[in-house]
């Protein structure tokens, strides 16, 4: 491995990269957390056009939800190769390039013409986010001072809530008044603004570089591995998981890339993704404790708008509307969050962050068929509370023992892996839904007494004489009670899987803030 600089002999040494301070501190907090805000919000803002998108390019639904798994399969594989980019071209540069680039894909997505050229552009968009997110927290970690790097990341935090809120909602508004091609260009002017203001402010922000050697085989075996574990719970539900043939192939193919890696990664002198950060105490239980939460978190994001659109006929749009006022508090509480938590054990707050989120998972494995929209969204509401208090706290904890040049990468396999944990989430989640709705579908039907007089008078009293039409009434009140028994269980077992991660929270230890406030994270 050779390593570059462009210090000439005898010239003094370049400043730390924690010393440097851009001319504007709030316009390039600005331009970093506008370029994240529209990287996390590209993630859900094409799910609720997709029936429309697949009516526009002739495409079947099927065909449709790989403009979903496109995305996240190429984001995923990219994500744990932050590491290696930041070496190899400095923080500045990938930044400025991969916005750039994540620009012109979004262009090419809102020309697509037909769903396979729709479906490779949305991997390419999904491929070059995939730095976005860890180099934006490097970055903001770097330029701010010690004392107000917990506002960073709380603002960082506060991204990672509220886009995900917005992409449904923003991306069905733009469908119904606009056209679908819109939830795409409108990341061209954002995505523009951010790189020229980041590449402006961070102009002679000090960068050491490396020119590491490939890791080849590093490199193909992540690729095989990744992709085919994110196809395979993407697509796990649809294809009645390993029943098909597909999935099982993709899990043998998952399972023995993965295992490759893994064994070739931690033996390898110089590894493409580097997994011996997890030698740190507080990144590895952080790291579990972000992919723990993150899961229950966006399990309870997925399940409930689909629910409600399910079992109580709410349309996308209301839906959103009911979901969204988790979002109102993190905003609020964002500042305060940044600027006091240091002060306190960070444990506590998690603790109770995640006692918040339980509760109200627990509140939720309690709704009824008759809930309304107002109780749905106070609930929504208070676990707003709990998740202001989750990600600044965690991800401090988690960054807190990283050496300085350890921190991109660190953060990049950190929301790599909490990435993939929700991608498992999503999937046990609906799958562990709809188990039990078939369960308790087949318990509730025992109890009718199907040669009942009574019952069969009260059959064609449904149907208004029509015993076929009473019946099938019939079935469809038990299907929707069963979905409600089965969301009620998921739910309570979120609950208790939210009171688990505390354990690990506190398997971490103090300090959280040292070597983040002695330096920040220059390239390596």
């Amino acid at each position: 491995m050779s390593t570059t600089t462009a210090d000439a002999p005898g010239a003094p040494a370049p400043a730390a990269p924690s010393a440097f301070r851009p001319p504007n501190l709030a316009l390039t907090t600005i331009g970093l957390a506008l370029a994240s805000f529209m990287q996390v919000l590209d993630i859900t803002i094409a799910n609720v056009s997709l029936p429309t998108i697949a009516g526009n390019l002739g495409a079947s639904s099927n065909q449709a939800t790989w403009v979903i798994t496109s995305f996240a399969v190429s984001n995923a594989i990219a994500l744990p190769l932050t590491g290696y980019m930041t070496r190899r071209f400095g923080e500045r540069k990938l930044f400025i390039w991969a916005t750039f680039a994540f620009v012109v894909a979004s262009l090419l997505c809102g020309l697509a013409s037909s769903m396979g050229f729709l479906v490779a552009a949305r991997a390419i968009q999904g491929f070059v986010a995939g730095p976005m997110y860890p180099v934006t927290q490097a970055l903001l970690i770097s330029i701010y001072p010690p004392a107000k790097r917990g506002q960073a990341i709380a603002l960082l935090a506060m991204v990672t809530v509220v886009a995900p809120i917005c992409g449904p909602i923003l991306g069905g508004w733009i469908t119904d008044n606009y056209s679908w091609e819109w939830i795409f260009f409108i990341n061209v002017p954002i995505g523009i603004f951010a790189s020229l203001v980041v590449a402006n402010q961070l102009r002679g922000r000090p960068e050491k570089l490396e020119t590491p050697k490939m890791d080849y085989v590093g490199l193909i075996t992540l690729i095989i591995g990744v992709g085919a574990l994110q196809t395979l719970l993407d697509l796990g539900n649809e294809e009645d998981w390993f029943e098909s043939t597909k999935i099982v192939w993709l899990g043998i193919t998952a399972v023995i890339g993965l295992a490759v890696f893994l064994i070739w990664e931690l033996t390898e002198k110089d590894p493409i993704v580097n997994l011996r950060l997890f030698r740190h105490r507080n990144f590895a239980f952080g790291t579990i404790a972000m992919v723990l939460g993150y899961a229950a978190f966006f399990a309870v994001g997925l399940l409930v708008p689909l629910w409600l659109q399910r079992n109580l006929g709410y349309t996308p749009i209301w839906a959103g509307f009911a979901t969204a006022p988790i979002g109102i508090l993190p905003v609020l509480l964002t500042p305060l969050v940044g600027k006091y938590a240091t002060r306190f054990d960070l444990r506590i707050l998690a603790s109770f962050a995640f006692m918040v989120m339980a509760f109200t998972s627990f509140l939720r494995s309690g709704f009824n068929l008759d809930v309304d929209f107002q109780h749905v969204a106070t609930v929504q509401l208070w676990q707003g509370l709990g998740v202001a208090l989750f990600f600044m706290p965690v991800l401090t904890i988690l960054l807190s023992d990283l050496e300085p040049h350890e921190i991109a990468a660190g953060s990049g396999l950190a929301t790599f892996c909490r990435t993939l944990g929700g991608s498992f989430a999503a999937s046990l989640t609906t799958w562990g839904w709809n188990q039990r709705t078939t369960v308790h579908h087949a318990q509730l039907v025992e109890h009718i007494p199907a040669h009942d007089p009574t019952m069969q008078q009260t059959v064609a009293a449904l149907g208004n004489g029509d015993v076929q039409r009473g019946a099938l009434m019939l079935d469809q009140m038990i299907a929707q009670q069963a979905a409600q028994l089965g969301f009620n269980e998921v739910f309570h077992l979120l609950g208790i899987l939210f009171l688990v991660v505390i354990a690990f929270v506190w398997m971490a230890k103090p300090p959280f803030a040292a070597k983040m406030g002695g330096a920040a994270s220059g390239g390596h």
